[in-house]
């Protein structure tokens, strides 16, 4: 028998065995949940999976949070039934009333693992528990203080590299790679207490290389991401990646290589930081960010901690690529809608200009002043609120169940239902996109990118029924025990980062039609074909009141 004639019987056997196991959960929850209304399944293998999760998805999904109600039903694989909450009561039940009944799904501990090693998203439990309660203290407001001076460091280096470049006049700058460039340079001085990227001269570290291409790389094989859990563990680590490294499929093998680029990288700035710490205060003082990173303080914090509280090595530097990736893409990617946005409404960009210039925060402020900027906060929280850019967040109960709902919903047969009963094993997704943009809560216009609404009191219909995520009345950074820890963080960098730019610079759109695309973090494209993620925009310097 040749090698072909193996692999060929290989496939069939898992294809049979998938099949089997998918077979086994399909009945019940089809039964239970088939008056939920929504889309038709598009097909019988793979229902709307390839709807939901394409590139160009984004109308799909928001189709299905805006227009089935605030609890809705699409079809996964062989018609298995996945339900999309936005109630925010129900939310309240999963995410922090009954977290420990809806768990985070199989699927996603098997990727963030291979990902990442056990980090704080690839851990559960006891786990869990224990490195959050050692981040905790380092993304504190009270840290976040110490922090500003790396921050403004980072970003004035920003507004000479991008002032360089348009000296001879107002020219076309791709914004989203300048963006990523500066994300991953606020994490590394502040995250790792590393240095990725000078910004005033042009170059690729290699680290930041993969974090970018990982993204882009793993939404090409999405469908296939969902069958971790039935094949991650088969054979010995030595087989596993074999296997990954001659996979006939070419971006599985290209997401390995990122993979293995960011563990070696992340191993090789660990060990770096050990030695530090062992030579004492004044070795630890020569690195970037002089030991207040987020990982100085918290492999200082671990050694100091009890033994019943202490994290093993492994589950330490498995934090240091979970950080950058997490914090790199969200917050550049958010940026660059920010950007956008303010091209598309040049009032209110030049509104915020001169609140940004009144206070001199393109310079350098205090915390508490930088936070209560008004219109820079109205801007950043209604763009995290209409264009949040992580959307696939999943849960899946342990046990049959009840979910309570805040309103009633209409079945497909007409019942009113007040309540729903999930079988165990269901997948749930969270609709942050439903939730942060219910015309039940935030109005008619709630679809519009509109500041000033922040700038008012909130209606009572946000404050009265509030969701239970952790960011103003937002499920954008989630909620629970779960909930981003590092959103301070985030918020924090995206606002000096606007008080420096816009303190210097104007920004216009460009005649070159911009694409918003589905992945694990929303990204964008020049059209619906290119595969390059770039913002172009039309930048000029802004001096004295005239560009």
């Amino acid at each position: 028998m040749d090698a072909l004639d193996v692999r060929s019987q290989l496939c069939l056997a898992g294809a049979v065995v998938v099949f089997s196991l998918l077979l086994l959960f399909r009945g019940k929850s089809n039964y239970a949940l088939n008056n939920i209304p929504g889309p038709p399944s598009q097909s019988l293998w793979t229902g709307n999976l390839n709807q939901w999760l394409a590139r160009d998805g984004a109308e799909f999904q928001r189709n299905v949070a805006f227009n089935y109600g605030p609890v809705a039903k699409i079809h996964g694989f062989i018609g298995r039934p996945i339900l999309y909450v936005a109630d925010p009561k129900a939310l309240q039940t999963i995410l922090v009333k009954e977290e420990h009944v809806y768990q985070e799904m199989p699927a996603f501990f098997a990727h963030m693992n291979l990902l990442f090693g056990p980090g704080l998203l690839g851990t559960a439990g006891d786990k869990h528990r224990k490195q959050r309660k050692l981040l905790n203290p380092v993304f504190s407001i009270r840290h976040m203080c110490h922090m500003l001076p790396i921050f403004y460091g980072v970003v004035h280096k920003l507004r000479d590299a991008i002032a360089m470049r348009i000296s001879d006049g107002p020219a076309e700058i791709d914004f989203l790679h300048w963006m990523g460039r500066t994300a991953l340079e606020l994490i590394g001085q502040g995250g790792l207490g590393y240095s990725f990227d000078k910004l005033v001269e042009d170059g690729d570290n290699e680290y930041g290389h993969a974090i970018k291409s990982l993204q882009p790389t793993l939404q090409r094989i999405n469908i296939l991401r969902r069958l971790l859990p039935y094949v991650h563990k088969l054979g010995p680590v030595w087989f596993r990646r074999l296997v990954m490294q001659y996979f006939p499929i070419k971006n599985v093998r290209e997401a390995k290589m990122c993979v293995d680029t960011m563990h070696r990288c992340s191993t090789e700035i660990y060990k770096s930081k050990k030695i530090a710490l062992a030579r004492g205060e004044e070795a630890v003082l020569k690195q970037v960010g002089e030991g207040k990173d987020i990982m100085s303080i918290l492999m200082k914090a671990n050694m100091e901690a009890s033994v019943a509280d202490r994290i093993p090595e492994e589950e330490l530097l498995a934090q240091m690529s979970t950080f950058i990736s997490a914090a790199t893409d969200t917050t550049s990617n958010t940026l660059a809608r920010i950007l956008e946005q303010l091209a598309i409404h040049p009032q209110t960009q030049q509104k915020l200009r001169e609140e940004i210039i009144t206070a001199n925060a393109g310079e350098t402020m205090a915390y508490d002043d930088l936070d209560s900027l008004p219109l820079l906060d109205a801007v950043c929280r209604e763009t995290l609120r209409v264009f949040p850019s992580v959307t696939n967040l999943a849960r899946t109960p342990i046990q049959d169940t009840i979910l309570s709902l805040s309103e009633p919903i209409v079945g497909v047969n007409g019942t009113v239902m007040h309540e729903i009963m999930v079988p165990k094993g269901t997948e749930i997704f969270i609709g942050v996109q439903g939730s942060n943009g219910s015309q039940a809560r935030w109005g008619g216009d709630s679809y519009e990118w509109k500041p000033e609404r922040w700038l008012s009191p909130l209606p009572k219909t946000v404050t009265g029924a509030p969701v239970p995520g952790v960011y103003s009345n937002l499920m954008t950074f989630m909620a629970g025990r779960r909930a981003c820890i590092g959103f301070k963080f985030s918020e924090m960098e995206m606002k000096i980062v606007l008080a420096v730019l816009l303190s210097n610079f104007t920004f216009e759109l460009t005649a070159k039609p911009i694409e918003w695309n589905v992945s694990g973090v929303r990204y964008p494209t020049v059209g619906k074909e290119s595969n390059v993620a770039q913002l172009p925009l039309k930048v000029g310097l802004y001096s004295n009141g005239k560009t």
